[in-house]
This record gives structure tokens, C-alpha cells and sequence, in this order.
């Protein structure tokens, strides 16, 4: 710690105050020697002339000190504690200058006029001013310098006798006594500017070290997003290869013929293979949104029937629980996308039925001008003010700190206001805790509703036809021997002819002896190679042949390069009913080829 005129200077601010001093004197006091060489020359005119040569000279003789002293500090292994020491020595040296100034009147003043004593006394106050630009940050410096010099110069003027030169003395001091004040008030200055810009040097470098960690934290966070995607698309990948499987033997078993205990079993299998499917899909849901391969294809529709629907599936489960479940039938016709719609009313009824224990649900709609507020209401838990967006959040939950598989995943409220937002509808909440909650998605009415006919449902159920109504040769690609067997068993029982193969290879050998009115292709084959890819082989042989994608992948950049292929995709664990669908959609009208 320095000193600054009984202040504490912090060491780093002392060594500043040093490096500006030290820099720009050297400059200063040889602009500063000649004027005094000039003095010399003026005063020898009336002054012995070898003492005036010789303090000519000794002018000079600070520059080379105040350039050792410079480039010592500038090369002290640690200037800032080094500051007390050298500030000690430029005290030391700026007062050896002040008394060699000092000397200069002793020398001169004794055969001078008034007139010359009062241009030298000019001269040496603008010496004196010009050595406070430079000497004022290092205080006690100046202040040494300034009052042995004035004392020399006072005592002179006194000694000279003449009451006109007492005067000259005084105001001398006067003088001084305001210089030294106004250098306080630079080195205060000098001081603020210093330190400010430490404490600007030391905001930006904070600034810097927070935005390095925010970033850090950030990298991480997207490190372990993107982990956190590879391990669920990952998982989600094999826990469907089986349960896909699983779903094409059930079917196979339940074409059979089978007693009603056996009925009863089977029934229960079917169930807990769907309520697996379901919680797969739902990570589908999410992992699609996440790829931005969700399609919006609006049309009019009436929402009746896929109230009537939901309600099908979800009132059972309400009836298990000892709750309501109502719902007000509605003849109005919206414009949406019916899937997208069917997907985000079923996501919120179920979430009410999950978190009501007492009481029920109401679904119900209510037109406002051109739309319509399909509403949802519940005398469940509520949802507190300050968590009503918290729950719109992936993988939050409210109530469930067990982690109880049976209230879901966490995603169903983040999937619904995704797909909301991608069909461009508002989702609304108000709830309050201990009371219920009621969630309203806002639908655009179908213009001139009254005259219109809504779009015909399409047909889905695998119970339409028992086969598939025409003779057909299905190649079936897949690297998983369960899904291969369970397809040849459920495409055989619908009467179609067909070949299971592993790979891309086998498949085109394959040609040699069939030739597939259809190909059933998993997406993910073995060797880094894709269904896409097998079927881009194929069709070399066989333009246009026919194909249907299945995948197991929930990865984005896999499900945006299945959407790209625009051949069909279908999603394990795949619904034997959807299967029928789209093989009956995908084969051409009357589809029969000859043996190759």
C-alpha cells in the first residue's frame, strides 16, 4: 500500500501512477533542460558564467536517472508489489531535482535585476505548472519536489534584502501552496480514472468468466440433451423391436381358435402389449416434434365423432377410478387437423382422469363467433399458479415424485401444447388447487358450417376383412428373427405369399425366384444400412415396386430422413389394423405378378 498525501493508495493503483510518471518525465525534464539552458544564457549576461555552465549541464542529469528507474520498475518480476519501493525512490529523485532547481537562484539572483528576477520567477512557475501534467498522479513526489524547491527559491528572495523581493517571497509560497493543491486534486483524479478502469477491467473479465461458464453450462446442457435423446431413441428402439413382435403373435393367436379362459388371457396380454405400445408412442409423439416431421393436414370434420371416440377408449378407465365421465354431444364441424386434434383432446382427457380421484371429467364444446372452445374440465389436484408452465415442460410432473409408470411419462401436456402450437391453436389453462382444472383448445369453426359435409372417417380396423382380398407376394426385410416369424405368421393368416429375409443381399436373391407385389422393409438393417437404401436397390430391379417402411427409430435425424425417403412409414410397435390398412392402401388395385 502507498501513500498519497495521508491517504492509502492500493499498490496497484501506486504502480499506474508510477508507469505514467515514469513514462513521460524522461521526455518532460529534457524539454525542461533546455529552457533552463536557456535561463543559463540570459543570467550569464550578469552572473559568474562557470557556475551557470556547470548547473546547465546538471539539468540534464535526471533523464538518465528517471530512465534507469523506469525501465527497473517496468522490469520488476511483480511491479504492483514492488510500487512502495520505487515510489520511495522517485520521492527521493524528484526531491534532488527540486533542489537542483533551487540552486539556480543562489547562483544568479545576487547581480540580477528586478527585472530578470521576476522573468526567472516566470519561468520557473511555468516549470513548476508543466511538472504537475506529469508529476501530480505520484503526490508525494510533486509535493517534495515543489516545496524544496519554493523553500530554496523563498529563502533566496528573503536574503536579497530588498522589502520588493519579501513580496516576491510570499507570493512564491502562495504559489506553491496553490500548485501542490490543484496536484492533489490531479492525483485524485488520476486516481478515480485508475481505479475506475480497474473496476471496468474487472466487470469485462467477470463478464467474460460468466458468459465462459453460461456457455460451459450451456455445451453441457446440449451435451446431455443430446444424450438424453440417443439413450431414449436408443431404448425406444429395442423395446419395440419386441413388442412389436409381441403384438403380430398376439393377432396371430387371437385369428385362432381359442377356449374363453383362453379369450380371457389373451385379451389381458393384448391389453398390457397396447398400454406398452401407448407409452412407446408417446415418446414417438415427442421425438417427432422434436424432427419437426409432424405434418399438419386440415380438413373439415365434425368433432362428434372423435369425441365419441376418446370417450370409447377413456371412460372405462374413469369408471375404474369411481369418477364421472361426461360428455355434451356437439353437431358442430371444425377445420383442423382430426389426428392432430384426436391426439391433444385424448392427451388431456387422460391426464384429467389420471390426476382425479373424486368427482369427474366434462368434455364439452362451446362456440364463440367463428371458433370453437373444446373444453375439458376436471375436480382434480388443480395446478398452482406459479407451476401452470411448468407442466407444459418435458418430463414434468406434478404429484408423482415416486415416479409411478401408471401417471405416465411427463410428456403428454409438453406433446399437446407442441402439437397445438404446430396446428396453429391456442391451448388455454385455468385451475385452481384443491378445486380442478379446465384446459380449452380453440378451434377455427368450419366456414358455412351448415351446408357442409364433413370429409368421410377413413377405415383403419383390421376386422373389415379377414384377408386381404386379392392374391399378393409380400418380401418381408427385417433384422430381427422374432419380427421376421411374427409377419410371415400374421401376412400368411391374411392370405397373402411371402418371404422374410434379414438383409439387402438375401433380398435381392430373393428376386431370383419372387417377384414381391410389395416389400415390408424395417428402416434400420444391419452394416449402417437402411430400409430406404434396400428399397433403392429393389426398384433397380423392379421399378415401382411397391414399399412400406417400418421403423423402430425415434432419433430426429433418423425420422426426418424416413420422412424424406416419401416412402410410406409405419411405427413399431405397429397395430395389425393399421398394417392391413396400409398394405391395402400401398398394393396397387388387382396387384398380381407372376413368379420370376
Amino acid at each position: 500500500m502507498a501513500i498519497s498525501w495521508f491517504k492509502p493508495v492500493p499498490a496497484r493503483v501506486a504502480a499506474e501512477q508510477l508507469r505514467f510518471m515514469l513514462g513521460t518525465a524522461p521526455f518532460a525534464f529534457i524539454v525542461g533542460g533546455i529552457g533552463n539552458a536557456a535561463m543559463a544564457v540570459i543570467f550569464a549576461l550578469n552572473a559568474p558564467v562557470l557556475p551557470l555552465a556547470i548547473w546547465a549541464v546538471c539539468a540534464f542529469l535526471p533523464v538518465p536517472f528517471l530512465r534507469l528507474l523506469a525501465n527497473r520498475f517496468r522490469d520488476s518480476p511483480d511491479p504492483v508489489a514492488e510500487a512502495g519501493r520505487y515510489q520511495r525512490y522517485t520521492i527521493l529523485l524528484a526531491t534532488a531535482i527540486g533542489v537542483l532547481r533551487g540552486i539556480l537562484p543562489w547562483i544568479a539572483f545576487d547581480q540580477a535585476s528586478p527585472l530578470a528576477v521576476a522573468l526567472l520567477l516566470c519561468f520557473m512557475a511555468g516549470i513548476q505548472a508543466g511538472s504537475l501534467t506529469f508529476m501530480a498522479p505520484v503526490l508525494p513526489a510533486f509535493v517534495g519536489y515543489s516545496v524544496v524547491f519554493i523553500a530554496m527559491l523563498s529563502l533566496k528572495l528573503v536574503t536579497l534584502g530588498d522589502p520588493m523581493y519579501w513580496g516576491m517571497a510570499i507570493g512564491s509560497i502562495l504559489f506553491c501552496t496553490a500548485i501542490i493543491a490543484s496536484a492533489r486534486s490531479a492525483a485524485q483524479t488520476f486516481q478515480n480514472m485508475v481505479e475506475l478502469r480497474f473496476e471496468n477491467n474487472e466487470l469485462v473479465e467477470r463478464l467474460r468468466q460468466e458468459t465462459a461458464i453460461a456457455q460451459a453450462a450451456r455445451l453441457e446442457a446440449e451435451t446431455a440433451n443430446q444424450a438424453k435423446s440417443k439413450f431414449l431413441a436408443a431404448a425406444s428402439h429395442d423395446l419395440r423391436q419386441p413388442i412389436h413382435a409381441q403384438g403380430l403373435f398376439l393377432e396371430v393367436l387371437a385369428r385362432g381358435q381359442l377356449t374363453a379362459q383362453q379369450r380371457e388371457i389373451l385379451d389381458n396380454a393384448r391389453a398390457a402389449s397396447s398400454a406398452s405400445g401407448d407409452m412407446l408412442n408417446t415418446l414417438l409423439d415427442f421425438s417427432r416434434l422434436e424432427a419437426g416431421v409432424v405434418t399438419v393436414s386440415k380438413r373439415c370434420f365434425e368433432l362428434q365423432p372423435l369425441l365419441n371416440r376418446i370417450g370409447t377408449e377413456l371412460a372405462p378407465s374413469a369408471d375404474e377410478k369411481g369418477i364421472v365421465y361426461r360428455q355434451r354431444d356437439t353437431d358442430v364441424m371444425v377445420e383442423s387437423d382430426p389426428a392432430l386434434v384426436e391426439l391433444i383432446l385424448r392427451n388431456l382427457i387422460s391426464n384429467a382422469i389420471r390426476y382425479t380421484e373424486r368427482g369427474g371429467v366434462l368434455i364439452g364444446c362451446r362456440r364463440r363467433s367463428d371458433q370453437v372452445h373444446v373444453e375439458v374440465w376436471d375436480s382434480g389436484i388443480g395446478i398452482a399458479a406459479d407451476n401452470q408452465q411448468e407442466i407444459f415442460r418435458e418430463f414434468h410432473q406434478l404429484g408423482n415424485p415416486e415416479r409411478d409408470r401408471r401417471k405416465g411419462l411427463g410428456l403428454g401436456l409438453a406433446i399437446t401444447e407442441r402439437l397445438a402450437r404446430a396446428a396453429n391453436h391456442e391451448l388455454r389453462l385455468r385451475s385452481v388447487v384443491g378445486r380442478g382444472s379446465k384446459f380449452a383448445l380453440i378451434l377455427p369453426l368450419a366456414a358455412g358450417q351448415s351446408g357442409m359435409q364433413a370429409d368421410p372417417e377413413p377405415s383403419a380396423s383390421a376386422n373389415d376383412h379377414t384377408t386381404l382380398g386379392t392374391p399378393c407376394r409380400i418380401l418381408v426385410i427385417d433384422d430381427d428373427e422374432a419380427v421376421r416369424e411374427g409377419m410371415l405368421r400374421l401376412l400368411k393368416t391374411w392370405g397373402a405369399r411371402c418371404e422374410a429375409v434379414e438383409g439387402i443381399e438375401q433380398a435381392r436373391l430373393c428376386l431370383g425366384h419372387l417377384t414381391p407385389d410389395l416389400v415390408i422393409c424395417d428402416y434400420r438393417l444391419r452394416e449402417q444400412r437402411t430400409g430406404a437404401e434396400a428399397i433403392a436397390i429393389l426398384r433397380e430391379q423392379i421399378p415401382g415396386l411397391p414399399a412400406i417402411l417400418i421403423t423402430g427409430d425415434t432419433a430426429p435425424e433418423r425420422l426426418r430422413e424416413a420422412e424424406a425417403s416419401g416412402i410410406p412409414l409405419l411405427h413399431k410397435p405397429v397395430l395389425p389394423a393399421a398394417l392391413f390398412a396400409k398394405i391395402r392402401s400401398t398394393l396397387p388395385p388387382g396387384a398380381k405378378r407372376a413368379h420370376g
